[in-house]
């Protein structure tokens, strides 16, 4: 199935509608949701990418993250994507957004216009396979103290978010 992703401007402004793949040769500006699901003892759950990733494949990040589909709101995106990958339910709440480019392995480049999402749960996910290789829950500080140590093994997009998603996550739990 041919995935095509939204292209926005810097305000977030619709400009048009590309396959995905092509989005991430020509490094063009598109929307994207990232959600963090958090357990009681105040861990973010991970996942490892699946092997068969077309980029970043095997490498840890945030409990999941994709496009909007034309039309979609982005919080039932969210939801679908946190259904599709990691076969979880939760609440989840709109954090910020922001704008980043990272270049990846093999000339792709993720540009995007990211809606963060934050969700809380104690249930456990039974991830898919083909999106997900493993997973855990992890404190941010210890997960900060991995990326100092083994900054390969992190996704680029999820070091750029980590220390804003802390900083907001913090306003939201004092």
């Amino acid at each position: 199935m041919i995935e095509y992703v939204l292209l926005v401007d810097e305000n977030d402004n619709d400009t048009g509608v590309m396959e995905k793949l092509q989005a991430h040769q020509k490094g063009l500006l598109h929307r994207a949701i990232s959600v963090f699901v958090f357990n009681d003892q105040n861990e973010l759950l991970l996942q490892q990418r699946a092997a068969e990733k077309y980029h970043s494949p095997l490498l840890w990040t945030n409990t999941c993250c994709s496009h909007p589909r034309p039309g979609e709101v982005l919080i039932d995106a969210a939801h679908r994507r946190l259904m599709e990958e990691m076969n979880l339910a939760c609440e989840l709440t709109y954090g910020f957004s922001f704008t980043y480019r990272a270049v990846l392995e093999g000339g792709l480049i993720e540009h995007e216009f990211d809606h963060i999402f934050f969700g809380q749960t104690n249930s456990l996910p039974d991830p898919s396979p083909a999106e997900v290789y493993s997973w855990k829950y992890l404190s941010l500080d210890d997960i900060e103290e991995e990326i100092k140590g083994f900054p390969e093994r992190y996704t680029s997009w999820f070091k750029l978010m980590l220390a804003k998603v802390k900083s907001t996550r913090n306003e939201h739990i004092d």
